[in-house]
């Protein structure tokens, strides 16, 4: 295990990466401001829907998000130059978990890819080359690095693409029923709006999804196929950049493809001068025990996390209990209605509370359709309620349709929402069945009267 985890090979491909993560990650940063998307989502709302006890996290006031993110954007250009890295990379792992977690109205999992990376990189020796701080220390310039780390990231793309692939087998998306969901708000596309509308593009979108995903890691790892895999990655992200307007996500994903190449080829096309590492030594860290022991429960959780849902009651694209950190990608549509009632508990008096006016158009469509966020927004209410000295309990009638079905009811009405705990770990009762289980339970129920 030592020959293979510790023996050092040559770090071209991660400091490359570094540059263009650096990059990518500082045009997240600025452009986010750029494109009203932190004006949006964290400027305009009241409140934001934060991950579940992560309440504290809130955004600043005023304009205080825009400077957020404008630093953001400086330590993004400060890890590109590799000045000050681990630091710079640092804070910006730490300032966009604050972000992630802080809303999950603008949800994405290039965002949570990202917290990941941020982290990840932190503790990687993507500095010694190629970086002002080699340039300022020529104590840390190395042209090489533990094996351990090429295959970390590997590792980690891998688990992506993969659930990404699983994901997409079921029946809405084998029947490219849901591409071709995707695919009729784009039919006012310049040039190819007319064509994205064929059956024959919703088919092949359904599955190329699904054998790029599998796929792409197995081609990029053997060497014979390793051209036409990054072929085939440079079509399929550019086409989801240009379709789906994803943000970074599709040129992080085609970066991936340092980690496959040989130095020798990357050097030769990218950095002709760096001094090219054949040595191969084995270098055991004091800290073995430690390092294989975080790396091996690091990644346990990330195979662990996805496969959680099944542990729930009822399908995740219902309940979406399970959903989020799960490389769920890409996989459903969902739009709902929602009436909102109040009793004061010391009248019994019933009214239909104005939920809209506390919320953003943005979050009210994201709200509509996930328990979760309702559930949140019940705790809102209640306490904006409790704060004007009334004791009420809320009612929620939440109406979802999945994949453009039957509109069906979402939560149980009858249950006050205000009064109900939040658990990670179990359903929650008031969730009421998918429109299968419900199809199938109504089903029981008659043939038992029978």
């Amino acid at each position: 295990m030592n020959k293979w985890l510790f023996k050092h090979i040559d770090n071209t491909g991660l400091v490359l990466f570094r540059v263009i993560f650096g990059f990518l990650i500082t045009v997240e940063a600025f452009g986010a401001i750029a494109t009203g998307w932190v004006r949006r989502t964290l400027v305009e709302p009241e409140f934001t829907f934060n991950f579940i006890g992560f309440e504290f996290l809130q955004p600043l006031p005023g304009t205080g998000m825009y400077y957020y993110f404008a630093l953001m954007g400086v330590f993004g250009v400060l890890v590109t130059l590799g000045y000050k890295y681990r630091y710079s990379m640092a804070a910006y792992a730490l300032m966009w978990t604050c972000v992630y977690l802080m809303q999950k109205t603008s949800y994405n999992n290039h965002y949570y890819l990202m917290m990941l990376l941020c982290w990840i990189m932190v503790f990687l020796p993507a500095h010694r080359w190629l970086s002002l701080d080699a340039k300022l220390n020529s104590d840390i310039k190395s042209p090489s690095m533990p094996r351990w780390v090429l295959w970390f990231l590997i590792l980690q793309v891998w688990i992506v693409y993969t659930y990404a692939s699983v994901a997409k087998w079921y029946p809405d998306w084998l029947d490219a029923s849901v591409p071709a969901l995707f695919m009729k708000g784009k039919s006012d596309y310049w040039l190819i709006g007319g064509l994205l509308q064929e059956n024959w593009v919703h088919w092949s979108i359904a599955y190329v999804g699904i054998l790029f995903d599998l796929l792409i890691v197995p081609l990029m790892l053997w060497k014979r196929t390793r051209v036409l895999g990054f072929v085939i990655s440079i079509f399929f992200h550019l086409f989801n950049s240009f379709v789906f307007q994803i943000g970074i996500f599709p040129y992080m994903s085609i970066a991936f493809a340092l980690f496959f190449f040989s130095p020798e080829i990357l050097q030769k096309r990218f950095l002709p001068n760096k001094t090219r590492y054949t040595e191969g030594e084995i270098i055991v860290p004091k800290h073995k025990q430690l390092l294989v022991g975080v790396l091996s429960v690091y990644f346990i959780v990330q195979i662990a996390l996805p496969l959680r849902h099944w542990f729930f009651k009822d399908d995740v694209l219902w309940t979406e209990e399970g959903h989020r950190l799960s490389w769920r990608m890409m996989l459903r549509s969902k739009s709902g209605s929602l009436s909102v009632w109040v009793v004061d508990k010391n009248t019994g008096k019933r009214v239909r509370y104005p939920h809209h006016t506390l919320v953003s158009k943005k979050q009210l469509r994201a709200v509509q359709s996930k328990p979760d966020l309702l559930w949140q927004l019940a705790q809102r209410i209640e306490a904006k309620e409790a704060a004007a000295g009334r004791d009420v309990e809320v009612y929620m009638d939440a109406r979802v349709r999945v994949n453009g079905g039957a509109y069906f009811a979402l939560i149980e009405p009858t249950v006050d929402l205000a009064a109900e705990k939040w658990s990670h770990f179990k359903h929650h009762d008031w969730i009421l069945p998918s429109p299968k289980n419900y199809m199938e339970r109504e089903y029981n129920k008659k043939s038992s009267d029978k």
